[in-house]
């Protein structure tokens, strides 16, 4: 059964602080899918929220990616797409506005677009806030109240 959450909630859920645990990287399940690979990692939030954030990245063309921070709402097994961090790998269009882009973009559930039947996260907007896959994933960590623990500068995951 699909759930719609209000445009509050959903603030309320980016906005919920999620720190990473310190040993964040040894828990990154990695997968080799049709032609992408891709990184999971369930988070708590200090509401107690499940959270998962999802990186996916094309193996031929690095500007295919996605960068996913999804909500689990209480006992269940469903993902509610909270945010996506897109490449600029292809079309997107809003059907409710009717406009269209080519270029990077962040998609952000609404509860408008789940109310039209449309998935929940289908509303983008073009961004220049990032270029690349380490660029999105910095910015979505920043957006999205994800709290990465201190250590030398590298590589985040």
């Amino acid at each position: 059964m699909a759930i719609i959450l209000s445009d509050k909630e959903i603030a309320d859920f980016v906005r919920e602080k999620k720190p990473l645990p310190p040993d964040y990287r040894a828990k990154v399940q990695m997968r080799l899918k049709s032609g992408h690979k891709e990184r999971e990692l369930d988070i708590e939030g200090e509401n107690g929220n499940e959270f998962r954030l999802i990186l996916r990245q094309s193996v031929i063309n690095p500007l295919d990616f996605s960068i996913i921070l999804a909500y689990r709402p209480p006992k269940s097994n469903q993902l509610f797409r909270l945010r996506r961090y897109n490449g600029k790998s292809h079309e997107h269009t809003n059907i409710i506005e009717g406009s269209k882009f080519y270029s990077f973009h962040i998609h952000q559930a609404t509860t408008r677009y789940q109310e039209s039947g449309s998935n929940e996260d289908s509303y983008a907007e073009p961004t220049d806030l990032f270029s690349d896959f380490n660029q999105a994933l910095s910015c979505m960590l920043k957006d999205c109240g994800i709290q990465v623990p201190v250590e030398p500068q590298g590589r985040l995951f």
